[in-house]
């Protein structure tokens, strides 16, 4: 009997589509080797899980795997004695048997054999890692996708392992910090996906997120910020928080029993704002900071005198206590010398050490923690910085600026965990969309995750041997809330699990667009907001063709190519039945356009809208307002407040020059262009990069705004002063006399001095009524 057979009775439920005519299970990372066989083994209320009871690691796997199906509404299986069915199929039910076997045929350790015949299925492994795995993969297929019951598993025998040892997730806690519960969802996720590292940021220049009790003012001072603005009454609202030690062990078990390390991070010598303004003593000028509510750079480090370096002792022995992990992460990174240089007692304790310059300092430091830990049998990795003053052979390195650092580390010996700006920073934006949430640019795709090489192509095999694996970071800047965090990390983290545990060899993008469907299903059924920007239709037209004809030819696409796009034109919401894209169409004006992506009848992405008549068409929003060509761009998608818990909106904002320019706008018979601004707190700290913002004299008190058409270089159309911040409101409008014939893009330029708030651009309007208020010509 073949599958399509088989399956063909239960179609309407939907619980072997993703196995029909003889595809590979729908399985995220994709398995190193499957073999697909005919038929299918039916999982009915009476399936259970057979586990020897004097097996201990299986019966915990086991239990998790009913747990997790349990969660999330998946079939219930009882976990029975196993022993009397060992190496015999079961004839009055469904079983799934699961052992440890020191043969099983695996490749190494995590690894595990899922055998799937009609009459039953085993897993087996030579370590409790690997059940563990093996157990993910099958809640993947027996997991409900939306109104889907998954009622069968494939017929199939995958023998599974993991390309890389290290696959791991960066969480930063200390700028934006997350509840338990959302570590917990996320760690869930992690799991089902065969990731087996959680690092956790936890100090920063903004925060000092773990408790240490031999230091109470760590968390008393350095867990709390006062962001800019005001809070209710006119008080500062502070923001902060910290995990206790109760919480760490918790969140520290739960990975655990997830297979999941915990690796704790503490910033330094740098980033240590936080905990110097908690305790003076330990920074290099004595003098008591506030914590930062700057993000970027800030100047505090670390003094490097006994006294500091007892302290550090002190908290890695807390530390230590609390995180069982054999990796201690110490930072390193953006350590910017400048109070180590103008101290004279730094300089006197280099002199003393016989070191010559400051990053040698730094490495001394380095060092002299890394022996520490290395007494304590623990192991010290940082980012690529620490590679520069010299640190202790057997230091591990994480490689974050580019990937240079591979390179550099692993010919110098050093094992490497692969974790670049910015391909694996989900701290970037996954679309350039009006609608995609705040993060930094430029884009960094779910097709970029995917295809992004860990292994540099040409590095010399004993190097490449020294590459641990690869991970994602997510910087919380610009991620307040759980919404935040999780559109920025789903459904990006599936490429990031299939590239880090699939061999290179069966890496397929086709067929992970072919299988990402299924877990998109999952995400919605599970609550968790990705985010659909791969999936989103973009709707696009020509403007000045619109206009000019009456009506607008309209292409659909999506950033993956794939997906069935379906459209209305009648103002409901698109379903299966809707028109289906085939290609370009042309519509009248005015006309509004729902379009969506389906994959069969499974829903990829919310519904994208966009209203063509001659206000919008003549329109830019603010995500389509481009940075004037430059040398030095670097661009954030920020939101009007630092903590703000919304998604939008959003303003795209280059921290070095306010200059920016419009697409092309039908200007023909417009009299004003209405420019919609809001002002930002300008709270990024650029430190040795600061030379490079752009300086525009301002000719009024706060500021002007100057129109340009077309060049940025220009006598300006319009300067329109600015209003004082004091007591004008943070969003507002200007506008400015407009008259010009055809097709322009428009220059908008903010004067003032570097210190001054940013302006964001919301949108800049052109409009037949003439300007309620004009600018200087």
């Amino acid at each position: 009997m073949t599958i399509r057979t088989l399956c063909f009775g239960i179609l309407l439920s939907g619980s072997c589509l993703a196995f029909a005519q003889g595809s590979e299970p729908s399985l995220i990372p994709r398995p190193s080797t499957v073999e697909v066989r005919d038929g299918q083994l039916a999982i009915g209320p009476v399936a259970m899980l057979h586990v020897d009871p004097d097996d201990a690691p299986s019966l915990r796997v086991a239990r998790v795997l009913k747990q997790t199906l349990a969660r999330y509404g998946g079939p219930s299986l009882a976990v029975v004695d196993g022993s009397a069915t060992r190496g015999r199929a079961a004839t009055e039910n469904s079983f799934i048997a699961i052992r440890l076997d020191a043969k099983a045929a695996v490749a190494q350790r995590e690894g595990y054999v899922l055998d799937v015949t009609e009459s039953g299925a085993t897993l087996t492994a030579r370590d409790e890692a690997g059940l563990f795995n093996g157990a993910m993969s099958l809640a993947q297929l027996l997991l409900p996708t939306g109104d889907r019951q998954m009622t069968a598993l494939p017929a199939a025998r995958i023998a599974d392992w993991p390309r890389f040892a290290w696959r791991g997730l960066m969480i930063d806690s200390a700028r934006h910090m997350q509840s338990v519960a959302e570590l917990e969802a996320i760690l869930d996720q992690m799991a089902l996906h065969k990731l087996n590292v959680l690092h956790w940021h936890l100090s920063d220049d903004q925060g000092w997120r773990i408790e240490i009790k031999r230091y109470p003012e760590l968390t008393r001072i350095g867990a709390w910020r006062t962001p800019p603005g005001m809070g209710k009454d006119g008080e500062p609202a502070r923001y902060g928080g910290f995990y206790s030690q109760d919480d760490i062990r918790h969140i520290v078990a739960y990975a655990a029993e997830r297979h999941i390390t915990v690796v704790p991070e503490l910033d330094m010598p740098g980033h240590a704002q936080a905990a110097v303004a908690s305790y003076p003593e330990y920074g290099v000028t004595g003098q008591r900071p506030a914590v930062s509510a700057d993000w970027g750079i800030n100047p505090y480090l670390y003094n490097v005198d006994e006294p500091t370096l007892h302290f550090l002792e002190n908290v890695l022995d807390e530390v230590m206590a609390l995180f069982p992990s054999r990796y201690i992460h110490l930072g390193g990174d953006e350590a910017i010398k400048d109070q180590w240089e103008a101290s004279p007692a730094i300089r006197e304790r280099m002199k003393a050490l016989g070191l010559s310059n400051p990053e040698q300092l730094q490495g001394w430091l380095m060092s002299r923690l890394g022996r520490y830990l290395d007494q304590h049998g623990r192991r010290l990795i940082g980012w690529d910085e620490i590679l520069e003053g010299g640190v202790p052979g057997d230091a591990a390195v994480m490689s974050w600026r580019g990937t240079k650092g591979i390179a550099k580390a692993t010919a110098a010996g050093h094992d490497v965990v692969v974790a670049p700006d910015p391909y694996l920073y989900f701290d970037y934006v996954q679309s350039a969309r009006a609608d995609e949430t705040a993060g930094r640019l430029p884009v960094q795709t779910l097709k970029s995750v995917y295809t992004f090489p860990i292994v540099p192509p040409g590095l010399p095999a004993s190097q490449a041997a020294r590459v641990l694996g690869a991970q994602a970071n997510v910087w919380s800047e610009h991620m307040p809330t759980a919404a935040h965090l999780q559109h920025a990390i789903f459904p990006r983290l599936d490429a990031l699990a299939e590239n880090a545990w699939t061999p290179a060899a069966r890496h397929d993008w086709q067929d992970f667009l072919r299988r990402l469907p299924e877990q998109l299903a999952r995400y919605r059924l599970e609550k968790i907001a990705y985010g659909d920007s791969a999936y989103a239709v973009d709707i696009q037209v020509d403007r000045a063709q619109a206009l000019r004809d009456g009506k607008a030819k309209v292409h659909l696409a999506n950033q993956v190519g794939s997906g069935v796009i379906r459209y209305t034109l009648d103002g409901s919401e698109p379903t299966t039945a809707s028109m289906e894209y085939q290609g370009d169409f042309v519509v009248p004006l005015p006309t509004t356009i729902k379009a969506t992506a389906f994959s069969d009848s499974l829903q990829l992405t919310a519904t994208r809208e966009r209203a063509l008549n001659d206000a919008t068409l003549r329109r830019a929003e603010g995500s389509e307002i481009t940075a004037c060509p430059a040398k030095d761009i670097d661009e954030m998608r920020a939101q009007p407040a630092p903590d703000a818990t919304s998604l939008q909106p959003v303003y795209v904002i280059n921290n070095f020059d306010s200059c920016r320019i419009t697409p092309a706008l039908a200007a023909d018979g417009m009299r004003s262009a209405a420019i919609e601004l809001a002002r930002l707190p300008r709270n990024v700290a650029l430190a040795h990069d600061a030379h490079l913002i752009v300086a525009r004299q301002a000719a009024t008190a706060h500021g002007e705004l100057e129109l340009r058409m077309d060049r940025c270089d220009g006598k300006p159309l319009a300067v329109l002063p600015l209003p004082d911040p004091a007591t004008s409101p943070a969003h507002f409008a200007l506008e400015a006399p407009l008259s010009a014939a055809g097709s322009h893009a428009l220059c908008l330029i903010i004067t003032g001095a570097p210190a001054a708030p940013y302006y964001g651009i919301g949108s800049v309007q052109l409009d037949k009524a003439a300007a309620k208020s004009g600018g200087q010509p």
